[in-house]
């Protein structure tokens, strides 16, 4: 793997795999040492372009559970807040000797931009551009799934058969995308509820169900429902009538929850809005994932630092 910038991209194989050495990794956040020395000497930087905890505490967690040296730098307060363009910041990096380099960019299709420019010769992670992808987010959706449903079975399993309802806002929602590609790529069956408004135009060519009825949606007894945060920081008009209408008609509230299956997962990206998009009674749950998932997210981000800067890629079984 050269660079991870969409689960689209992604074959089924390639998916299981990473999800594997995932795995491994997870064991290794067992140990008394929660480290391997497998990325000495190389070094991460964590090049973000938006505001981001959870993503980028993640990465920093990952590349130094792996031994590697990480350089965060953020927009505010740097030179891109003078007019400095992402070719010189590239250029930049690559002058101090970046061997990865994990994205997030207001703008789609920026980590693309990075990977294929030659202004630097460095793995890149997309970690979030615009409305388009963020692939870890749903690797370790995948991850978490695939761990409630299979446990200590998981590794070499895909998602085959299981059914995946997505809420909330998906017109603005780079999650949604990258779950949609790699969640189908795995076996599940995706269905989106949303408001109209709050759907892409045209969906012609995504392999997924559309609804605008929750309440159908949550009769059908679905394995998964994720929750979508209301990305109000990407809205340039009203998209619903208030946050009170939206959450009596597509929000997770307490009457819905109850009504889901016991075995029924309840996902949400974070951060959440809760008494908006999801109830406190759902999110604190035994069926939340919500902490798990950010557990998960750094022994997924291992796996992908692991597959892009390691020396040797052939033993993936072999992190020890």
């Amino acid at each position: 793997m050269r660079h991870l910038l969409s689960t689209k991209d992604l074959t089924r194989d390639e998916a299981v795999n990473l999800l594997d050495i995932a795995e491994d990794m997870a064991d290794v956040a067992q140990r008394e040492v929660k480290k391997l020395p497998t990325l000495r000497g190389k070094t991460v930087v964590n090049l973000f372009f938006e505001d981001s905890t959870r993503t980028r505490i993640s990465f920093e967690a990952a590349a130094k559970r792996l031994s590697a040296d990480v350089i965060n730098f953020s927009a505010k307060g740097s030179s891109v807040s003078k007019g400095e363009s992402l070719k010189d910041t590239a250029q930049t990096l690559a002058a101090i000797g970046a061997d990865g380099v994990v994205i997030r960019h207001p703008a789609s299709g920026a980590p693309e931009v990075l990977a294929a420019s030659g202004w630097i010769d460095a793995g890149i992670i997309n970690a979030g551009d615009g409305t388009h992808e963020h692939p870890t987010q749903a690797l370790l959706d995948a991850f978490t799934i695939r761990r409630r449903i299979h446990g200590q079975a998981s590794r070499g399993r895909g998602l085959d058969g299981v059914t995946v309802t997505i809420v909330g806002d998906v017109l603005h929602s780079r999650v949604a995308r990258s779950n949609l590609w790699l969640l189908t790529t795995l076996g599940a069956e995706v269905t989106f509820v949303a408001p109209p408004t709050l759907l892409p135009s045209d969906t012609t060519l995504w392999p997924a169900r559309f609804s605008f009825d929750l309440d159908d949606a949550i009769d059908a007894g679905p394995d998964v429902v994720m929750m979508l945060r209301i990305q109000t920081e990407r809205m340039s008009a009203a998209f619903f009538p208030s946050s009170r209408e939206y959450s009596r008609v597509w929000g997770l509230d307490d009457a819905r929850f109850g009504r889901l299956g016991p075995a029924s997962i309840v996902m949400h990206p974070g951060p959440m809005n809760r008494g908006l998009e999801i109830s406190s009674a759902a999110a604190d749950s035994a069926n939340s994932t919500v902490l798990e998932q950010v557990t998960n997210g750094v022994s997924v981000r291992m796996a992908a630092l692991y597959l892009l800067l390691s020396g040797d890629r052939k033993e993936s079984k072999n992190v020890d």
